[in-house]
């Protein structure tokens, strides 16, 4: 199998509900963060690996994503550029939402548990130092505070929308609903509604499965 889409977009951006929404198209499995929760210990070390700057990016890609024909969410989208180059052929989307309706949403979800480091069940901390090296430090710079949340935000967008060809990119917001998603991918618009998951109380229901046990 090859990833023939993914999404550039950060965590808390409709990633769930697109994840849904491809598997639905036929674009599946759809790789999430939820998939590394749900394999542990082997993508954890996979993910480090690729924090960590490992040369060969396409080898880890093909470890990370084997089974899977599409990716959203963390980790994937804090290596846009890697997967954009190793997959010269799929399509990209840019899960989007406003800049502070994302800081809210992510503050008080993925922020708020990598924060509270000393808080950390002794079996989650693996996975949390590597969602840490890759949210934290790789994709926001190390930024946490709100004010310049909405800066990285904004700046991760340009520079998606910079790099990637018009051709290629699709920026998406979950409101967009079926229709600009399959005129992209070349598929027909499903008739049921478009997927809504992964409220702030999901969020915290799914980290309670969080990490190997």
């Amino acid at each position: 199998m090859t990833i023939k889409v993914f999404s550039a977009g950060f965590g808390r951006t409709g990633t769930l509900s697109l994840k849904q929404a491809l598997e639905q198209l036929g674009f599946g499995p759809c790789h999430h963060m939820e998939e590394v929760i749900k394999t542990g210990p082997a993508q954890v070390q996979l993910w480090s690996a690729a924090a960590d700057g490992k040369p060969d990016f396409e080898a880890i890609f093909e470890a990370i994503f084997d089974g899977y024909h599409s990716a959203v969410d963390w980790p994937t989208a804090a290596f846009w550029r890697e997967m954009a180059a190793a997959y010269p052929r799929a399509k990209v989307i840019l899960s989007s939402r406003t800049p502070e309706s994302w800081v809210k949403s992510f503050s008080d979800t993925i922020l708020k548990v990598l924060l509270d480091r000393p808080n950390w069940p002794p079996h989650m901390t693996d996975w949390l130092t590597m969602v840490t090296r890759v949210v934290i430090d790789r994709s926001l710079g190390g930024v946490t505070d709100p004010a310049g949340l909405i800066e990285v935000f904004k700046a991760h967008e340009a520079a998606v929308k910079a790099a990637i060809p018009a051709d290629r990119l699709l920026v998406h917001s979950a409101k967009d609903g079926w229709e600009p998603l399959c005129a992209h991918l070349g598929v027909p618009v499903p008739t049921t509604p478009y997927p809504r998951t992964n409220s702030t109380e999901e969020f915290f229901e799914l980290m309670k499965g969080a990490g190997p046990n």
